[in-house]
């Protein structure tokens, strides 16, 4: 930044000599000589004015989260107990309850942005929002996401009707079977478990699993291959009409996950959410949701 600075001086003053060298009269000297120090001061300036926008761009680079008042998480307004609108009508859940934790922690406010799932890539890039918290899967995505460590181990399972007569894997052969787009369920049938999709009648894809309850409990489909959190949600909505398979489909773990290079924002969560876990705010937040499974479900802390 120096160098910068006495290199415009120099060539301000090289401009001086120069045009006193090329004068005939001592009138044009002194006009060349007057308009070589206007030239040098303002030069000088330039350079002064340019070093200091450089160091501001670099004292806001490095202190990027310094200042922040708000955290806007995005999540899928249908995927309880993670995230979904409670009795009274306000957006609630596990996530967005540890979520608000971290908030507290930090002063922020919590700004619960709900997202089409299929477009949470665009809503974060985009920076509309600043994380993915909701039952968000990590496995098979790492290098997509600068992620959490991960908070809650999960399964994926099969729900069916308990007079369907459906018990096991082999018995969903040429059944209707319901999945949400874009989910750990669907990854896991078009992957490692497709010989098992390949066995069924149908997979039908949903924008949401409200939806395809709907459709399991009106006969249109005959099971849903879901998360066991949101299965055992529910299942404890609808009363003991259906039940979880016992052969499980995957399993997987939850963690936050941000734009791909945060690891500032990621960093300043991670040690708050570790701290909550420490002083046993988590588990408290996941008791709330103990006919869910959530508590045998965390492993942060563990």
């Amino acid at each position: 930044m120096k160098k910068k600075i006495a290199f415009a001086l120099a060539a301000a003053l090289t401009m001086s000599l120069a045009a006193g060298c090329g004068s005939t009269g001592g009138s044009e000297t002194g006009t060349s000589s007057a308009a070589a120090s206007t030239a040098s001061e303002t030069a000088s300036s330039e350079a002064v004015s340019s070093a200091a926008s450089s160091e501001a761009a670099s004292a806001g680079s490095s202190s990027s989260e310094e200042g922040r008042t708000t955290f806007t998480v995005g999540f899928d307004a249908e995927f309880p107990p993670y995230g979904f609108m409670g009795d009274d009508g306000e957006y609630t859940g596990f996530d967005l309850e540890f979520a608000q934790a971290v908030c507290d922690k930090e002063g922020w406010e919590l700004v619960k942005q709900p997202i089409d799932w299929d477009s949470k890539d665009a809503e974060l890039n985009s920076g509309t929002i600043d994380c993915i918290w909701n039952g968000f899967t990590m496995n098979g995505r790492e290098d997509q996401y600068t992620w959490t460590e991960p908070y809650i181990d999960n399964s994926q399972v099969f729900v069916v009707p308990t007079d369907s007569g459906i018990e096991s894997q082999a018995d969903l052969a040429g059944k209707t079977v319901g999945v949400q787009k874009d989910s750990s369920a669907l990854a896991a049938l078009e992957g490692d478990s497709k010989d098992l999709a390949d066995t069924f009648g149908t997979l039908t894809q949903y924008a949401d699993y409200n939806t395809a309850f709907m459709d399991l409990e009106q006969g249109a489909i005959d099971a849903v291959a879901i998360d066991i959190g949101v299965a055992n949600y529910e299942i404890g909505q609808r009363g003991d009409g259906y039940k979880i398979l016992d052969d499980y489909l995957s399993t997987e773990q939850y963690a936050v996950g941000f734009k791909l290079g945060n690891t500032s924002l990621r960093d300043m969560v991670q040690a708050d959410m570790d701290a909550l876990a420490a002083d046993g705010t988590v588990d408290k937040i996941a008791e709330e949701y103990a006919d869910y499974g959530i508590p045998e479900s965390l492993c942060i802390g563990k």
